[in-house]
């Protein structure tokens, strides 16, 4: 039973490693900062996620595990919250964003 524990901590661990290189990639091979942010938003909170899943098993069933898992779930409230913050912030900045992506307007309504 130890083995089977030890085995799936370490192939969330590496799954969440895999993830994080995958995310890298990503980061370095877009070129717009809003598909970046995307890249590193999401790499983030899966890469983590599965890491801190595979240290919930390697620790077993414990209060350790509770609080590895209370961090797990707070991680996935509150990075897409800031990734979606800063990315408006991004949007409402940006005098040139027509040059990156296509911009649909908001009719204004009399």
């Amino acid at each position: 039973m130890e083995w089977i524990r030890f085995l799936l901590g370490v192939a969330f661990i590496v799954m969440g490693l895999l993830v994080f290189v995958i995310q890298l990639i990503g980061v370095y091979k877009f070129k717009y900062v809003l598909n970046r942010m995307h890249a590193a938003g999401m790499g983030d909170t899966l890469g983590i996620s599965l890491c801190l899943i595979g240290t919930m098993f390697l620790f077993g069933w414990s209060f350790t595990s509770l609080k590895i898992a209370l961090i797990a779930a707070f991680l996935w409230l509150a990075s897409p919250v800031s990734s979606h913050l800063i990315a408006r912030l991004e949007v409402t900045t940006n005098d040139e964003l027509e040059k990156y992506c296509k911009v649909e307007k908001e009719e204004e309504e009399a």
